[in-house]
């Protein structure tokens, strides 16, 4: 039974910096692509993240490219989201996912398997 757990969230002002945590178990990672995504309140969920757990490629949505780095840490099977100079506009639910068995970094939210349960953001101004 594949398990996400995130951790990390909370309140953080405006240019500050959170990093996030997904504590992932129960299967090989290795030919799996890992994402973070986020839901603000009233909005539909989006891609924020992603990479193949092999490494390589990192991708990130626009709107973080250049604040945010993903990473993972094989030895602990855990995702990371390093979140830096953070907005108000950052605050949302942040859910970590699997992309099983994926050749290349998918950025639809219906293309991934496994779902963590969300960790809570909030940027204050």
């Amino acid at each position: 039974q594949v398990q996400l757990v995130e951790s990390g969230g909370g309140l953080v002002q405006a240019g500050g910096s959170l990093r996030l945590s997904c504590a992932a178990s129960g299967r090989t990672f290795g030919n799996d692509v890992m994402g973070w995504f986020r839901q603000a309140p009233g909005k539909e969920r989006e891609f924020v993240a992603a990479l193949r757990w092999r490494g390589g490629s990192t991708y990130y949505a626009d709107s973080v490219k250049g604040r945010f780095t993903i990473s993972t840490d094989n030895a602990k099977n855990t995702v990371y989201l390093q979140m830096n100079s953070l907005k108000p506009e950052d605050t949302a639910i942040y859910y970590c996912a699997v992309d099983k068995n994926s050749m290349r970094v998918r950025t639809r939210e219906t293309e991934y398997d496994y779902w963590g349960q969300g960790t809570q953001v909030t940027v204050s101004s």
